[in-house]
């Protein structure tokens, strides 16, 4: 088989660490007959893995070369294996069976997108288990204080968790940052319960709009309002005003997009 070398422009960077693979398997709670989508498969050393425990994977490939050559790297259970040849970011996820994982090492510059499609797909996944830039993983994670518009978008949908450090040496090509898994579990249903999703995002839009400014100064700009009238839906809401948009908690953000509908 021809050596395929990693494309820098598809931002790949190969896992062969088995230590990390069974890691990985392990935070998904890969099981016999769970259906696994993975992202990316590469060379397909986490593909075999997930196979070993007895998943059915669907592996989702950008790459043409790749695409074509890794069922000949798959040393056992070909049979439970499905291979695409698609741009994850154009899949359509209601082709998918109902309580699908995802599982993947994929390329960092992916990340924020994928978790926007997997967290407003109409079926989404029962569990997501990303290995991503360390830094990209501790900002999903991110309490208040240190929050985005990054980590309450995903966090709405998902409980979130760090899993293990993967160091840069662990990869070829080695990227030039650490690596992280992060756990995403699906919540039963989105912590905005009957509140507006439309609306829950646009208050948290506007509020991170200018995030370096106070509460009333976002809003009033994201939101085209004046400050008293930013203020004013703080203090129905009984939100402090000189705060910052990433001191909120979830509950803050769907307490001021009720606030909000209710004052149209």
């Amino acid at each position: 088989m021809a050596e395929i070398k990693p494309k820098k422009e598809l931002g790949q960077h190969w896992l062969h660490d088995q230590g990390v693979l069974d890691a990985i398997c392990v935070a998904a709670d890969v099981a016999v007959n769970d259906y696994v989508v993975e992202i990316g498969p590469g060379l397909g050393t986490l593909t075999q893995n997930l196979l070993d425990n007895g998943a059915k994977v669907h592996a989702i490939e950008f790459d043409h070369d790749l695409a074509i050559s890794l069922r000949a790297r798959i040393k056992s259970h070909q049979e439970q294996l499905e291979i695409s040849e698609a741009d994850i970011m154009r899949f359509d996820f209601t082709s998918l069976p109902k309580e699908y994982k995802i599982v993947a090492n994929i390329p960092y510059y992916l990340t924020s997108g994928l978790l926007r499609l997997i967290s407003e797909t109409s079926n989404p996944p029962k569990k997501a288990v990303l290995l991503v830039q360390k830094e990209v993983a501790e900002r999903v994670c991110a309490k208040p204080g240190q929050t985005s518009l990054l980590s309450i978008s995903t966090q709405m949908y998902f409980d979130v968790s760090l899993g293990i450090l993967v160091p840069a040496t662990l990869f070829t090509p080695p990227p030039k940052v650490d690596s992280q898994v992060l756990v995403l579990q699906r919540r039963e249903t989105p912590y905005f319960g009957d509140a507006d999703e439309k609306k829950i995002f646009q208050v948290v839009k506007a509020g991170f709009s200018e995030r370096r400014k106070k509460l009333r100064s976002s809003l009033s700009g994201g939101l085209g309002i004046s400050k008293e009238a930013a203020d004013n839906l703080l203090t129905e809401a009984r939100i402090n005003g000189d705060l910052r948009a990433q001191n909120l908690t979830l509950e803050n953000w769907v307490q001021l997009a009720r606030v909000l509908k209710s004052d149209e």
